[in-house]
């Protein structure tokens, strides 16, 4: 029996635990919120499509009692305040920090081999956070970031090549922000054909930059943070895990020299399995490639320093 537990209710926590009952990736699903009767109701309404649906999984909601969520295989973190235009990630920090480490100290409280999935943001700095505070091995932290990203690239690379998404292979690294994040078009391909020999320089690099702010054109067009891609997203990585799929995906992992980086959790591809992340691809970087991915650990390794100034770590 499998259960997937999902902290935070609002329109990215909701949609996920939908996406998940939907797919039926797990028995149980539990949402979690600390507004009350929040989760209550957003369980009950996603509860009330299982009928419609043929859908089996069965779905509650709690009001702030981690005791709700014990046993769970998998728990997604997406508690925190949402990106505002015009709010960089950095500034989201001091708030969301305190959330992440107290949501990942109660829910090992109840579910101690439980698999994390971070996607609150600062995405990469709350995924070292979780690391630093819970303790756990490094497979069983794994920020979303990364497959979000990639979902935004492949969807503007559909858009210029005029096919579907589903036929497109393209992956982002580094960090999860808007001068982080790394398009790999080199290695981007529309089954098997490479898009640098359908596109040219320009229009790759149009692509790159709309994919770098995907976020923040999203946020200024809704006046919120996305959540559909998101939600799906997470629930793409919740179903690798709990379906041992062995899926090679980009995710927020920490890292131990691989990628010439230490001390630091960032985009990178990993095998996801029911372990968590299994194993770290190396892509082979380009040496203008590495170097950028280096500026991008930078720049995260300088929001992960607020982290100190605000004594969480």
């Amino acid at each position: 029996m499998t259960k997937v537990s999902v902290i935070g209710a609002g329109a990215v926590g909701a949609t996920t635990a939908d996406v998940i009952s939907f797919r039926q990736l797990a028995d149980e699903v539990v949402l979690l919120d600390v507004k009350e009767g929040f989760a209550e109701g957003k369980a009950l309404d996603i509860y009330q499509t299982t009928s419609l649906l043929g859908i089996k999984t069965r779905i509650s909601g709690t009001t702030n009692d981690y005791s709700k969520t014990a046993g769970s295989d998998v728990v997604v973190i997406t508690s925190g305040i949402p990106r505002k235009p015009g709010m960089t990630r950095e500034e989201l920090i001091g708030t969301n920090a305190n959330i992440v480490k107290t949501v990942s100290e109660n829910v090992l409280k109840h579910s101690p081999n439980a698999v994390i999935v971070v996607v609150s943001n600062p995405m990469d700095t709350m995924t070292y956070l979780a690391l630093k505070a819970t303790g756990l091995p490094k497979n069983r932290i794994i920020g979303m970031g990364g497959i979000l990203d990639s979902a935004r690239f492949k969807g503007n690379l559909g858009l210029a090549l005029k096919a579907p998404t589903a036929d497109i292979h393209a992956c982002v690294i580094g960090g999860h922000g808007d001068t982080t994040m790394i398009p790999l078009t080199r290695l981007a391909a529309l089954n098997g054909i490479p898009v640098t020999s359908i596109l040219n320089a320009e229009q790759l690099k149009e692509i790159s930059d709309a994919t770098m702010v995907g976020g923040a054109t999203l946020t200024k067009l809704l006046g919120t943070s996305a959540w559909y891609a998101p939600g799906a997203a997470a629930a793409l990585l919740v179903e690798s895990i709990v379906r041992d799929q062995k899926r090679i995906m980009p995710c927020c992992v920490s890292l131990e020299g691989e990628y010439g980086q230490n001390d630091i959790c960032i985009g990178v591809p990993v095998v996801i399995g029911k372990n968590g992340w299994e194993a770290i691809v190396d892509y082979h970087l380009t040496a203008e490639e590495q170097e950028t991915f280096n500026k991008s650990a930078d720049a995260v390794r300088s929001m992960n320093s607020v982290l100190k100034e605000i004594n969480v770590l």
